[in-house]
């Protein structure tokens, strides 16, 4: 682990670190509305934020010059499942935007391109620079993330890949795992919907906290509520 990871650690330790991002086709889908959105939480105590695609990172970046960004870039590409910063370009176009942490899908799904997670994180440490956050979902994937040199383990895709989507995130369960039989900084990410949750996942062993919709997705904070009252009042 280098020196920058160290630091990393260190400022994030504990702490609670604000995903900011917004649907494809949301007027909030905009670098100068996600800065904003990254100030605010920066603003209020958040020790790092989790920024996808490079214009909203750059963003983010001129915004909050030096917070802590774990950046991602997600990518629909045919033939895999898996969409968090797939490949080692991705990974680039993040670091070259000003990310600090490169976040990929750790999970051993078929990458495109015929690329391994196992040739990817080596690559983005010894050509970006830059530590890595493995996004998984099983015990089994943060096993072979950490064997592969992930530097940070996020319980991120819990519950949203075939083999979990029957499982209902937050993690716990997994995050408690991790703790457990890991010697990694972890992350606890997915389903995080209240403080006291936030509270229960640093209890569980968390070195830090992402919490996303709760704080940031307004698009969807109002479809639930949408949903629950109309379903109410049809009752």
């Amino acid at each position: 682990m280098t020196a920058n990871s160290h630091n990393l650690i260190s400022a994030l330790r504990h702490g609670l670190i604000v995903s900011c991002q917004a649907p494809v086709d949301s007027p909030l889908h905009d670098p100068f509305v996600i800065a904003a959105m990254a100030q605010a939480s920066v603003n209020q105590g958040a020790v790092g934020v989790r920024i996808d695609t490079p214009a909203h990172i750059q963003a983010v970046r001129k915004q909050c010059p030096t917070t802590p960004i774990i950046g991602l870039w997600k990518q629909q590409i045919p033939g895999s499942e898996v969409y968090i910063t797939p490949q080692f370009d991705h990974a680039q176009a993040i670091a070259s935007a000003g990310a600090d942490i490169i976040a990929v899908d750790a999970t051993l799904r078929q990458r495109p391109g015929g690329e391994t997670l196992s040739e990817l994180i080596p690559r983005i440490h010894e050509e970006l620079g830059k530590p890595v956050m493995a996004d998984i979902d099983t015990i089994e994937n943060a096993i072979a993330a950490v064997n592969a040199g992930a530097d940070f383990v996020g319980t991120t895709l819990y519950g949203y890949t075939a083999s979990t989507q029957h499982l209902q995130p937050p993690g716990f369960e997994l995050l408690s795992q991790i703790v457990k039989q890991l010697d990694v900084p972890t992350i606890c990410e997915g389903g995080i919907a209240s403080p006291q949750m936030a509270q229960q996942a640093l209890q569980l062993g968390a070195d830090a906290v992402v919490v996303g919709t709760a704080i940031t997705g307004i698009d969807g904070q109002v479809q639930a509520y949408q949903k629950a009252m109309r379903d109410g009042y049809e009752l």
